[in-house]
């Protein structure tokens, strides 16, 4: 297998994640053997951003920003669907950012933060990736 980096290039459908990732510095933390549970936007999620907002993110002077939101999609343990589903409607998890994400639920479907989780419990060596279709962001950016 492969780890989370890893997996999600091998995607194709996060080229804009990873690249964040890359641009935090981020890249050999998520190579660690966690395990982690990301939540990943997909390049779509991110073309929902209101215009320049990705772009100012990506700034060198914005990098602490940048990470804040990025470990706010990183929670530690692996979690997969099932899991998640055990948590009860409203759960608070603590994210690496610090700030807890809310786990809600409609149905069947989850959300995390009001994004909705459109795939589930894409393995890696070192976690799980669950596919969200928005970008969440931290409390207070």
């Amino acid at each position: 297998m492969a780890d989370i980096v890893e997996v999600a290039v091998q995607a194709g459908n996060f080229r804009t994640l990873v690249a964040a990732v890359q641009a935090a510095g981020l890249v050999d933390a998520l190579k660690q053997p966690g395990p982690f549970t990301v939540f990943a936007p997909t390049d779509e999620a991110f073309d929902k951003l209101p215009p320049g907002a990705l772009n100012d993110l990506l700034k060198p002077e914005n990098r602490d920003k940048l990470v804040k939101v990025l470990t706010y999609h990183v929670v530690e343990g692996k979690f997969f669907r099932a899991d998640v589903k055990q948590l009860p409607d409203g759960a608070k998890v603590p994210t690496l950012s610090g700030d807890p994400i809310t786990v809600t639920f409609k149905g069947d479907d989850v959300f995390v933060d009001g994004a909705k989780v459109i795939a589930t419990d894409i393995a890696a060596d070192n976690g799980v990736i669950h596919v969200i279709d928005a970008v969440i962001l931290p409390p207070g950016l």
